[in-house]
């Protein structure tokens, strides 16, 4: 099972600026949101990226992916129907072969030398299956994310059978649904915004849409709760963190991740130092 494609997608009406958003990558050098997507994609190595965005919006993508341009392929959605709708929009580009997909608006700081893409396609290709990376999240964060119940792969560590998925659930839903023995208490497996997929997902997707009709909207975890029932399903803690750069604060917040990860982190610990005991005073 190799995966050489990846979908991004970036067409959703908060989601279309946030990838062409400037930051300081590990490495010191400013570059957009967007190149640090795609510079994860390429280290988990994968050859072809398909772009997912609103019409008119290419030119854009491509001054922000700088000189990774030229991999790049657009598909524009063009009806606001939903995430698994435009995932579908990338059918014809996944055609047979399985995918890695992203959101357009998260970064990731993995803890260990791979990326968090990596680490995820490793984990696919092993088990020879689609894989969600997630991530253990409090109940609090609940209503942001689509949630995972399942149990844990014998021998195998962060590394689990998924059984039930909900869309942004109660915790009362949670609780009652999802347990996965082995959290904290009040701690779910939360989608991370990372998925390798097999081509059965795109078949899921166009029956739910076609259901829907030309005004429906399709949730991707409603397609990944039908594909956990019809083949093996797996969902992976990695050794990382996302962080989604559409928050309040987000932005900040993946900015300072980054720079505490990177070459200047002592310079970055020094300011905030500074700050914090000018603001003491």
């Amino acid at each position: 099972m190799e995966i050489k494609k990846a979908i991004i997608t970036a067409a959703g009406k908060t989601q279309r600026t946030l990838p062409l958003q400037s930051l300081v990558d590990r490495d010191g050098a400013q570059k957009t949101a967007l190149a640090i997507i795609i510079e994860e994609v390429l280290e988990a190595g994968v050859e072809e990226i398909c772009l997912v965005i609103h019409p008119g919006d290419a030119a854009a993508f491509k001054a922000a992916a700088g000189r990774h341009a030229k991999r790049l392929q657009f598909v524009e959605q063009t009806a606001p129907l939903g995430y698994g709708h435009a995932v579908h929009c990338a059918r014809e580009f996944t055609g047979d072969k399985p995918f890695l997909l992203l959101v357009g608006d998260h970064l990731y700081v993995s803890g260990t030398k791979k990326c968090c893409a990596q680490q995820l396609v490793e984990a696919a290709t092993a088990e020879k299956c689609a894989v969600s990376a997630v991530q253990a999240t409090h109940e609090s964060k609940l209503p942001y994310f689509g949630t995972v119940g399942g149990r844990l792969v014998p021998g195998a560590r962060r590394l689990y059978e998924v059984e039930d998925i909900l869309e942004k659930p109660t915790p009362t839903e949670a609780e009652q649904k999802l347990i996965v023995p082995g959290l904290r208490a009040g701690h779910y497996l939360c989608f991370f915004g990372m998925h390798v997929l097999t081509p059965r997902l795109m078949e899921i997707l166009g029956e739910l849409l076609g259901k829907a009709g030309k005004k429906g909207g399709v949730h991707l975890t409603t397609a990944l709760a039908k594909l956990a029932a019809r083949e093996r399903h797996l969902a992976a803690e990695l050794q990382g963190r996302r962080y989604d750069i559409g928050i309040k604060y987000g932005l900040l917040t993946a900015q300072l991740a980054l720079a505490l990860d990177g070459d200047d982190r002592d310079e970055v610990l020094s300011g905030l130092v500074e700050l914090l005991a000018a603001r003491g005073k």
